[in-house]
């Protein structure tokens, strides 16, 4: 099945009113684009990240913009245990006593190499970054989510390099992993109101992205706010029955909204 999402800017102003959307990574990058875009579409929006000074520059925008006051909940996830994922969701339901939207977006990235050179720590930390975090957060939100009438979950998934036959390391082997984490929760969900998806938003002119590939020319990248959109479409009501699937927001080949590829 494949399902296309909308063209950019045709989404209703109010099309996430009313919702609260948790998002990781919220301080830069698609993490900081998705959280701006949710903000106008009417979302009460989480911000999650480990950099005070940068979520509250995006607390600022959108306190500016006029939408609905943000919340900041600074996390480092490389360190984060069960006991502080409990605790997020015990802030969250004491003041919003539900949550329609979850934005797995964090990520970390430390360097490319081959397995046998691979630092133990650095594998460990980035694994934990990568995939442990998505789980734990999503299974300490559930209860939050199906708590909602409707709630979507979206992963953030990374093929070109998940599909790298060499030198991605612990991050290639997390965001395989993450895609069947994906399917996983897809399935155990399928007759609840939680919808579960995973974005792969293609190369994208993020930090993370020109940290590892410093001489990648812009013109081959897309950029956060051109992919934001389909993150907002998923947790929004024009995706309702699209469940258990990998979508690209734009395409490949001319960064044009593009469809979602049946997993």
């Amino acid at each position: 099945m494949l399902t296309a999402p909308p063209e950019q800017g045709s989404h209703q102003a109010t099309d996430l009113q009313d919702h609260v959307v948790l998002i990781t990574g919220a301080g830069d990058g698609i993490g900081r684009a998705v959280a701006l875009a949710c903000a106008r579409q009417g979302a009460t929006v989480v911000l999650l990240g480990r950099t005070v000074a940068k979520l509250e520059t995006v607390y600022d925008q959108i306190v500016a913009s006029g939408a609905p006051e943000p919340a900041i909940y600074p996390m480092h996830l490389q360190g984060a245990s069960a006991a502080d994922y409990a605790q997020l969701a015990n802030t969250l339901d004491s003041h919003f006593g539900c949550l329609h939207g979850l934005v797995n977006n964090a990520a970390s990235l430390p360097y490319l190499s081959r397995l046998k050179d691979y630092e133990p720590d650095d594998w460990l930390q980035t694994i934990q970054v990568n995939l442990n975090a998505p789980f734990l957060l999503t299974q300490a939100c559930l209860p939050l989510l199906q708590a909602a009438p409707s709630a979507s979950v979206i992963f953030t998934g990374d093929s070109t390099l998940a599909d790298q036959p060499a030198f991605g390391g612990a991050y290639a082997i997390a965001k395989r992993g993450l895609h069947h984490l994906m399917l996983l929760w897809a399935h155990e969900l399928r007759r609840t109101p939680v919808r579960v998806n995973l974005i792969d938003p293609g190369p994208t002119r993020t930090r993370l992205r020109k940290t590892i590939f410093p001489g990648e020319a812009d013109t081959v990248l897309v950029t956060p706010d051109k992919v934001a959109p389909g993150y907002v479409w998923l947790l929004g009501p024009q995706s309702t029955g699209v469940h258990g699937q990998v979508v690209q927001p734009v395409s490949r080949s001319d960064h044009s909204p593009h469809a979602a590829t049946a997993v």
